[in-house]
């Protein structure tokens, strides 16, 4: 058990490494060498994990959407509101996370690098969580969720490509608040709309409160829902 423990936590520092120097170099830039000094780890502790660079940022990518993970809501909206603020919040200061988006964006990734994983795998969840929200009742009924989650995915992916370069992401939670101010008069029903929080600190809040026993590395188990 202390042996597979430790396999763990240096599968972890490694990604975290990685990420970190996928997020300042990008893939092409980026050597095993550069994430073997970041992760202060031996190369066959890494190649026990990871083959290859490639297997690495595929890793990496493949850590996104459990990163935008937030507590359930009773209304399914607010949920999704929040896996934005949060997923948002958590870049700020995040290296794996800012390392799997900076890769989902990278097209100089080889084409064993499946950078456009996260972009489907966001659809596919957030469209679960919309249905809940529509099976609640809390949606106009001109509404298609697929189209829905696929322009908000769209969106945020350019917003925080834009808060970026211009902020270093600074003013992310406030454009956050700004899509949404736009997109959820377009989806709720009237009166759900002032209950819902679209305040730029909501992905603080919402941090602050997860449990660190049920949300270790900032990540539930999204299968349980």
């Amino acid at each position: 058990m202390a042996r597979q423990e430790r396999a763990i936590r240096t599968r972890r520092v490694i990604l975290e490494a990685a990420g970190a120097v996928f997020d300042e170099h990008g893939y092409t830039a980026t050597t095993i060498s550069m994430v073997l000094e970041r992760a202060d780890v031996t190369k066959g502790a890494l190649y026990f994990h990871f083959p290859s660079k490639e297997s690495l940022a595929q890793a990496v990518l493949d850590e996104q959407v459990a990163l935008g993970a937030v507590p359930p809501q009773a209304c399914k909206l607010q949920e999704l509101v929040d896996m934005t603020f949060v997923f948002g919040q958590r870049l700020l200061g995040n290296s794996l996370l800012k390392g799997s988006v900076r890769l989902a964006v990278d097209q100089s990734a080889p084409p064993g690098v499946d950078h456009s994983g996260p972009f489907r795998q966001w659809v596919e969840h957030l469209v679960v969580v919309l249905e809940q929200a529509r099976g609640q009742g809390e949606l106009l009924p001109t509404v298609q969720p697929r189209q829905t989650v696929e322009l908000l995915v769209g969106a945020f992916a350019g917003i925080q490509l834009m808060s970026r370069a211009l902020t270093d992401r600074a003013d992310l939670a406030d454009r956050i608040s700004v899509l949404w101010g736009h997109l959820l008069p377009s989806i709720a029903l009237p009166g759900l709309l002032t209950g819902i929080d679209r305040r730029p600190d909501r992905g603080v809040r919402v941090l602050a409160a997860l449990d660190p026993a049920d949300f270790e590395h900032g990540a539930m188990d999204l299968s349980a829902r």
